[in-house]
């Protein structure tokens, strides 16, 4: 469903010139939950911007169900892909209505039967009808998040870009997102590419997890062989081994790795 192979991206020009991304390759089957790993700057989410469309010049190939994508934002595009931001807080025009942001898209794409689209997703997330009128601001962040799934979810489309989807929200509220994102995936069939920091989240919810550092990815393999101990690489190890038991010795030697 989703086939990235060999991506590049850069930042800047001459001397000033940054590369993020190097010879980024993954195979996402259609269905499969897929998790992208690693610390902070490794490049997890700029892999999901420039699927988003969100960078366009990019280098290698992108694909979704065999179609090559080009690197204009279409129409198409957003029907097959959408994003679900980490910050809750920040994705939601906040001077707009839940019911506002949820009819943009359809707006945009001229789809009809608006009200019984909105309402009926808003029933598949968990919120009331009367969740419509009110503003970002009024909701919790767990309700904010929820708005935010069922907007990437307006336009029916295959792909779902998780990045973060949890980590801005209380502990409490984290797992009825994330049960709630399982539920939907079930549901309608979907794909889903996640990024976390969280190799518990990625046991729970994923079939394959690739490890990235440094914009490369080190080591692709299945979550049964994450959680038997079955990783290559010394950085994924850990990893693993900082996400089990937490001391001041294993931060420094995750920090300075």
């Amino acid at each position: 469903m989703i086939d990235v192979k060999n991506l590049n991206l850069s930042f800047g020009e001459g001397d000033r010139c940054n590369q993020v991304l190097h010879d980024v390759s993954l195979h996402v089957k259609a269905g499969e939950i897929y998790g992208l790993v690693g610390e902070s700057g490794s490049g997890k989410t700029t892999v999901l911007k420039c699927l988003a469309g969100l960078f366009t010049h990019w280098q290698g190939e992108l694909a979704i169900d065999g179609q090559r994508l080009d690197h204009k934002l279409t129409k198409n595009r957003c029907r097959q892909v959408q994003m679900v931001f980490q910050d809750p807080y920040g994705s939601l025009h906040p001077r707009h209505t839940i019911g506002d942001i949820l009819e943009e898209p359809l707006q945009i794409h001229g789809i009809k039967d608006r009200d019984r689209r909105i309402y009926s997703l808003l029933d598949r997330v968990g919120l009331s009808r009367q969740f419509r009128e009110r503003y970002p601001h009024q909701l919790s962040g767990g309700q904010r998040q929820r708005v935010a799934i069922a907007r990437a979810l307006i336009l029916e489309p295959q792909i779902l870009l998780l990045d973060e989807p949890t980590s801005a929200l209380d502990v409490s509220v984290q797992a009825e997102i994330l049960n709630l994102l399982v539920e939907l995936q079930r549901e309608s069939s979907l794909t889903y590419l996640m990024v976390t920091h969280d190799l518990g989240v990625i046991a729970h919810l994923c079939q394959k997890v690739a490890v990235m550092q440094y914009g490369k990815i080190l080591e692709t393999l299945t979550v049964d062989a994450l959680v038997n101990h079955q990783a290559q690489m010394a950085y994924t190890k850990m990893l693993l081994n900082a996400s089990q038991c937490y001391s001041r010795e294993m931060a420094r030697e995750v920090a300075e790795y």
